[in-house]
């Protein structure tokens, strides 16, 4: 049941509050849309209400509002036929003598034509698609944020302290071990509240701990940022294994999720920061764990694997030894007001759309492989394990989702509606528009754009599948 109702949820969801945005808008200033449908193909459903008929197709990889438009013949036989043809015959069981084209013999007005409404009419209505998007996931994530509080960090220990910019200017005053009391003069009550804190700090960050006191410039010319500052501080986590990376040398070592690192190659291990100090230090290098497993002393061997990153104790990028592991989760939650609520929910959904532009970004500048785009299949394979998962984790995935829909769709490509806002604007300016000749040039290069990017993703996902 999952495989079926998740793929449907996050996908019927995402794809109709895009058209109903377009289709509202379109309906609100007046242009005729004889169809709304979701999905493409031949009808599955279809009910005529009013002047307009909505369908649901055979191919859900997304949707359509068909609204009269002379200029759009091109694409016409993408969404149910034009405007301009025939009307139905009169022995169609769905014709209509008070009806327009195409479910009667009426003309569509002058005034009901997408092209005769002013420019910003036009484009209110081809962006009200990504605005319904960009709406769904703010609204998911605030949500979501009211619903299940904020995560926080219930400790305030501190387990590991790096240099900021190269320089120890944090581990002179503050030691692993030490407990946060204050953060710029404000009690502090856990690890999250303190760097909160730390992050939002302006001209100086002051850090009060058990043992004293550091205070130090930030957000000036040669000064760290107060979020560097925030990052160079870890809380103390017990040596204690989370999940495991499928496939990395630790999974293939015999580590399991729960396993209690007592040693390293004999040396006592005590907290998270001091194990990933060791493993760090040993890129390619044999190394022996002891671990408490279920009550039980064990030995696991394990050759960390070397990779580019950061280096926990000096803070240089280099070579450094990674097992594939994550630390077990200690995070809670706690409960939040409604404006807390909105706050929290739009920071969330900002970094999703800040990390789908960065992406978009690298794609075109090759720093991400096009390897890791995905379709239909991956967001099917990505919804049906979110909702194993729990709702928390589904409906997370509905804004991403919906956040990436908007974003993608304000590229310009002219099948989408970002390529839709360009011509409109640069028919504006040019004071006519193109003709159906150029129209077609266009269309065909979006199309095969389009058609290009859906192999590609086609591909990732069958070969993903397969792997």
């Amino acid at each position: 049941m999952l495989a079926i109702l998740a793929p449907i949820l996050v996908f019927g969801l995402v794809i109709f509050v895009h058209e109903l945005g377009h289709f509202l808008a379109a309906k609100a200033l007046g242009v005729y849309t004889p169809r709304f449908s979701i999905g493409f193909g031949p009808a599955l459903w279809r009910k005529r209400k009013g002047e307009t008929e909505y369908v649901l197709a055979a191919l859900p990889l997304g949707g359509y509002v068909r609204m009269a438009s002379r200029h759009d013949e091109a694409t016409a036989f993408l969404e149910g036929g034009s405007e301009t043809g025939a009307a139905r015959a009169q022995d169609d069981p769905a014709f209509d003598p008070n009806a327009m084209i195409p479910f009667g013999p009426k003309p569509v007005p002058e005034h009901r034509w997408f092209e005769s409404k002013p420019l910003w009419a036009r484009l209110i209505i081809l962006l009200a698609g990504v605005t319904m998007n960009f709406a769904l996931g703010l609204a998911v994530a605030i949500g979501l944020a009211m619903y299940y509080g904020r995560v926080i960090i219930p400790t305030q220990v501190i387990g590991s302290v790096r240099p900021v910019n190269g320089q120890p200017i944090l581990s002179q005053a503050i030691h692993p071990g030490d407990t946060l009391r204050a953060v710029n003069g404000a009690s502090v009550r856990n690890w999250s509240e303190a760097m909160r804190r730390v992050a939002d700090s302006q001209d100086s960050v002051s850090i009060q701990t058990d043992r004293g006191s550091v205070t130090i410039p930030v957000n000036g010319p040669g000064q760290p940022s107060a979020e560097q500052v925030a990052l160079a501080i870890d809380y103390q986590l017990p040596p204690v294994l989370g999940d495991l990376v499928p496939g990395e040398v630790g999974a293939k070592a015999g580590f399991q999720a729960g396993d209690s690192v007592i040693a390293i190659n004999g040396t006592p291990v005590r907290t998270w920061s001091e194990m990933v100090l060791q493993v760090a230090n040993s890129a390619d290098q044999p190394v022996t764990f002891e671990v408490m497993r279920k009550g039980q002393r064990r030995t696991v061997q394990v050759t960390p694997k070397s990779q580019r990153a950061t280096h926990p104790a000096t803070g240089v990028v280099g070579p450094v030894g990674k097992i594939g592991a994550y630390p077990l989760d200690l995070t809670a939650r706690e409960p939040v007001s409604f404006g807390e609520a909105i706050n929290l929910g739009s920071r969330t959904a900002w970094l999703m759309g800040t990390s789908i532009i960065g992406t978009v970004s690298d794609l075109f500048t090759r720093k991400v492989s096009l390897d890791q785009l995905g379709g239909p299949i991956a967001i099917t394979r990505a919804s049906v394990q979110a909702a194993r998962t729990g709702l928390e984790s589904l409906f997370y995935l509905i804004a991403l989702l919906s956040i990436n829909v908007a974003i993608l769709n304000l590229l310009p490509i002219p099948i989408l509606d970002g390529g839709q806002v360009l011509i409109n604007v640069l028919e504006s300016v040019r004071g006519s528009p193109f003709s159906l000749k150029t129209r077609e040039y266009i269309l065909r290069g979006g199309l095969l754009v389009i058609l290009a990017l859906f192999v590609l993703v086609m591909f990732n996902d069958t070969r993903g599948l397969f792997r």
